[in-house]
């Protein structure tokens, strides 16, 4: 059976974010969501992707060492809502829920 393939859209926001990373961390964070989040962006591991709980949005949230990008899934898109480093996660995480 062949895997579905997802399209990853980036939100204005998360584009910003990516823009403000080191080279190193847009590498590494490009090549994690390609890997994880092109075919299996609803994959529960321990490691990588948590569903997140208690809020709307995002849905996501996946992992690349102390970068936490959050996302939702609609259909065969994988929308990516912000891309930031996880000292900042918690604040930006408040201000998307107050938006909705």
């Amino acid at each position: 059976m062949a895997r579905m393939k997802f399209e990853i859209i980036f939100a204005p926001e998360a584009v910003q974010d990516f823009k403000q990373l080191s080279a190193r961390d847009r590498s590494t964070t490009k090549e994690a969501i390609e890997k994880h989040l092109r075919f299996e962006p609803h994959r529960i591991s321990k490691s990588w992707i948590k569903r997140l709980r208690g809020i709307s949005r995002p849905q996501y949230r996946l992992r690349v060492g102390e970068i936490r990008v959050f996302y939702d899934v609609v259909k065969q898109t994988v929308q990516i809502l912000a891309i930031i480093p996880k000292c900042k996660a918690a604040e930006r995480l408040k201000k998307m829920e107050e938006k909705k």
